[in-house]
């Protein structure tokens, strides 16, 4: 797996969601299977083969958290270039065709989340906007046609 670069509350985001499953999640399936095991024969016992399927499932996104968590590299916004866009950078965009004003955060796709304003930087608008300094306009080829913005301001 290849470095996966997150702000520093994307990591401690990855971090407490795999402390949940592996105490909080964990237990609780532990004790479904328990409780399942004990309604008798478990070779036809649908509630413990779903809680052992679902035990299967947790471990699977605990290797898959730890696996990213060995890779992740926090951004340094202090070493960042401040005015280009690029990972972790917050930019203030205009769409050129309704004069709406967008702010948007361009963050990994492990951290990426549409509805508190974070792209990913592979997303199709996330690369038109890397590497643009403010005041440049932009085309960006969507499925649906094309977006015309202009980079108003890049903070960190």
């Amino acid at each position: 797996m290849s470095d996966i670069y997150l702000t520093e509350e994307g990591y401690h985001k990855l971090v407490k969601d795999l402390e949940r499953l592996k105490t909080v999640k964990r237990r609780q399936l532990s004790k479904a299977i328990g409780e399942a095991r004990d309604h008798g024969d478990i070779s036809e016992n649908s509630e413990y083969d779903a809680a052992k399927e679902e035990q299967a499932f947790n471990e699977k996104k605990i290797a898959e958290l730890e696996a990213k968590l060995a890779c992740v590299r926090i951004l340094n916004n202090e070493e960042m270039p401040k005015d280009r866009v690029l990972v972790g950078a917050t930019v203030e965009i205009e769409d050129l065709d309704t004069k709406e004003k967008i702010v948007y955060m361009l963050v990994s796709e492990v951290e990426a989340d549409y509805k508190q304003g974070k792209i990913s930087v592979s997303s199709p608008v996330g690369q038109g906007l890397m590497n643009h300094k403010e005041g440049e306009a932009v085309e960006i080829k969507i499925p649906a046609g094309i977006l015309r913005y202009k980079i108003l301001k890049i903070s960190r």
